[in-house]
């Protein structure tokens, strides 16, 4: 199920211009510099990718819990459900809870922090921006969360996150160099198409899931997840 993060991200990030976008293309980079230019927009994305990496670890640990409680098929359905309802529930009725509110002096020192980066076109700078960018509240990064809870073991869960970040960056690395032919129009339309790949890949892990023998897609033995025979000594 590693390919769904790399699709994923490569589609939500039409959603990722519209939220980071504009910190893409506030970049402090050098405008003159080519090479120099291209160098600092692919640290800016390090910095991005140790974030989801650091939060797939996370929920990676989350996810290896229920590994070793044999409860991944039922959480593999659990997911699946979890990612189409976020996708179809409109957003309106999920910020009338407010699930922020509870990190909201993390989330304003973060932006804060951030703001005070771009005073800087250093390599450290531009690395932290990403880094921070990445930390920011998504909903497409929370659906991807659900993806690393999935796998099986940490290092599986930073892997997923690292591909979901992989896929969001032709298109966020275009938005510095193409910004004129992203225009609001294009975007919009092409943002039609996410909660389609979503809901997709939600299916995908109710599949994996339910265990129907179908190879690659939904193994009987959840081969992928548990062990063939015991690991004891």
């Amino acid at each position: 199920m590693l390919y769904t993060a790399f699709i994923f991200g490569l589609i939500s990030s039409f959603h990722c211009i519209g939220m980071c976008g504009p910190i893409a293309m506030m970049l402090p980079v050098d405008r003159t510099n080519p090479a120099k230019k291209t160098i600092q927009i692919i640290i800016y994305h390090l910095g991005r990718l140790s974030a989801y990496a650091s939060i797939g670890l996370v929920f990676g640990l989350v996810g290896k819990g229920f590994f070793l409680a044999g409860m991944q098929q039922k959480l593999s359905i659990f997911i699946g459900v979890a990612m189409i309802i976020i996708i179809l529930v409109p957003e309106r009725i999920f910020a009338q809870y407010n699930f922020s509110k509870p990190v909201f002096r993390l989330i304003s020192k973060i932006k804060s922090t951030l703001g005070s980066q771009f005073k800087n076109k250093s390599y450290k700078s531009l690395f932290t921006i990403g880094l921070l960018n990445g930390f920011l509240p998504c909903g497409m990064v929370y659906v991807a969360l659900f993806g690393a809870i999935a796998m099986q073991s940490e290092s599986l869960g930073v892997l997923y996150m690292i591909l979901f970040g992989l896929g969001t960056v032709p298109l966020m690395s275009s938005v510095v160099y193409l910004n004129s032919f992203l225009t609001i129009s294009v975007r919009n339309k092409i943002q039609k198409a996410i909660p389609f790949i979503a809901v997709i890949i939600g299916v995908l892990f109710i599949l994996r899931g339910l265990g129907l023998g179908i190879p690659y897609v939904s193994p009987s033995n959840m081969s992928l997840f548990v062990q063939p025979t015991p690991n004891c000594h």
